[in-house]
């Protein structure tokens, strides 16, 4: 959502984080299916012209059936595998995501359409999600957690590293900081912003260039909380977050 800001500052965007069913990760694919779906519906209520499906479990599990149940257009998201096969010096790469992500169809094919010349390590990441969600970016409970994933991608030598899920970039700096010098770490978030861009463009439902876009936020979680942690994220002491339970 930053980067696609950081593009389109005409854009009015919603965002709607599903805290009280976070962290996708472990749960069941059809559970995950259903509640995109009920999100979406609630989007397309509000009157949006394209949604960002913005998890990487959710797109690898639900893109397929919300496009052929939608008339919107939807980015989805996927581990950045192909702009890691591109950086890597020594064809050694490492993917931090949850376990769905990692378990699903749509991230094997990608692997296997852009990972042939390269090796490609996979990490599961459980309790990640949940301390980024409390805003525990650099605490030493994170530390810990993160050194216990990152440890046995840098023992194989990986010099990147992917960020393949969409609460990660938020500890970005912690990784790189934690990994060796010269390890390169990557998210999806300006490739996103850019087909936004480009959907938006191709579709004649971009805004306004002269426009100043703006941000509302809903949570299916308790308001006060997600607030608390939405501000420090998105970095406005004075941004209200709504509960909205669907």
């Amino acid at each position: 959502m930053k980067e696609v800001r950081r593009l389109l500052p005409g854009e009015d965007m919603i965002y709607y984080a599903d805290s009280i069913y976070c962290p996708y990760g472990g749960k069941p694919p059809v559970i995950i299916r259903d509640r995109v779906f009920t999100i979406c519906d609630f989007l397309i209520s509000k009157g949006v012209k394209l949604i960002v499906m913005a998890c990487n479990t959710a797109s690898i599990t639900a893109l397929d059936a919300v496009r052929e149940r939608i008339t919107v257009p939807v980015v989805g998201l996927e581990p950045a595998v192909k702009p890691a096969v591109a950086a890597t010096k020594n064809g050694k790469i490492g993917v931090l995501a949850t376990g769905v992500t990692l378990a699903g169809e749509r991230f094997h094919s990608l692997v296997e359409r852009f990972g042939e010349t390269v090796e490609v390590y996979t990490q599961p990441c459980p309790g990640l999600v949940e301390l980024v969600e409390a805003g525990k970016l650099e605490s030493p409970e994170t530390r810990t957690l993160l050194a216990r994933y990152l440890d046995p991608l840098l023992a194989r030598g990986v010099d990147t590293i992917v960020l393949g899920c969409t609460h990660y970039p938020f500890l970005k700096p912690l990784v790189q900081k934690m990994s060796h010098s010269g390890v390169s770490v990557i998210d999806s978030g300006a490739a996103v912003a850019r087909q936004v861009a480009r959907l938006l463009q191709g579709c004649n439902l971009a805004a306004d260039i002269s426009a100043s876009g703006r941000e509302h936020f809903f949570t299916s979680g308790e308001q006060e909380e997600v607030q608390r942690v939405v501000r420090l994220l998105w970095g406005d002491r004075k941004l209200v977050v709504e509960q909205v339970r669907l």
